[in-house]
């Protein structure tokens, strides 16, 4: 009766996984339809709904980072074709993985990265012609890529000389300006003490005028007085001279002759 019992359940068992397996081949089958009809959004709906069920189904997965790829959603994309390279598959579909990988890659302008990829998928499928192709366009694209880095680097190396020779030009001009300003400055300072200068010339001139003026007048009145002395003295001896007169005759001689 035990036997029996586990019989039945290893048959179902079967029947379940292979009703499993059914399901999740049914939403590839379904995404592959719209896939094949440019509807990458909707076949990607479907290849979720057969990881959903089974998370490792390599199918359900590639054809994902396929749908991902068409709709230009590089980086879900190489996250797809990625878990693949690394996960324990046949030689055959890891190389297919790492294809995809390099494609997606090189979409994404990784050219550097894109040809050790494609380096791994020849590795593992040497008789791949797209792959070898592919690998000499992502060389052909790295070596423009960094031409034209390089020539970016020059141009912006050029650009920050003129930035750096016009920001000189503009710091000598504006040198000259403020020298120029500060010399009106000075100048303006020079006229300016010059004027005061002037005004006190002329204010010491006028005073040095005014002492000849006064020295002069002083000079004048001194002969004047000079000569009013004189006057003055000449009528005091006039004065003396009478007197001395009048002192003769009244004096008489007490001599007898």
């Amino acid at each position: 009766m035990k036997k029996y019992n586990i019989l039945i359940l290893v048959i179902l068992g079967l029947l379940s996984n292979g009703m499993f397996a059914q399901n999740v081949k049914k939403y590839v089958r379904r995404g592959n339809n719209q896939f094949d009809k440019g509807d990458y959004s909707e076949a990607e709906v479907q290849y979720r709904k057969a990881l959903d069920k089974n998370p490792n189904y390599y199918k359900g997965k590639f054809n994902l980072g396929d749908a991902m790829y068409k709709q230009e959603n590089f980086k879900e994309s190489g996250k797809m074709f990625n878990e693949l390279s690394a996960a324990n598959i046949n030689p055959n579909d890891k190389a297919a993985a790492y294809y995809n990988l390099g494609n997606t890659l090189m979409k994404d302008k990784k050219y550097q990265k894109s040809i050790d990829v494609y380096k791994q998928s020849l590795k593992l499928k040497p008789d791949n012609y797209e792959a070898k192709y592919n690998l000499e366009y992502a060389r052909k694209m790295l070596k423009n890529q960094q031409k034209k880095q390089q020539q970016n680097k020059n141009k912006k190396k050029d650009q920050n000389k003129k930035d750096k020779n016009k920001k000189d030009q503009n710091k000598k001009d504006q040198d000259k300006k403020n020298q120029q300003k500060q010399k009106n400055k000075q100048d303006q300072k020079d006229k300016q003490k010059d004027q005061q200068q002037n005004k006190q010339n002329q204010s010491d001139q006028k005073k040095q005028k005014q002492p000849q003026q006064q020295q002069q007048i002083s000079k004048n009145d001194a002969q004047r007085m000079l000569q009013a002395l004189k006057n003055d003295e000449k009528k005091t001896l006039q004065k003396l001279e009478k007197l001395k007169a009048k002192s003769v005759k009244a004096v008489k001689s007490d001599i007898d002759w």
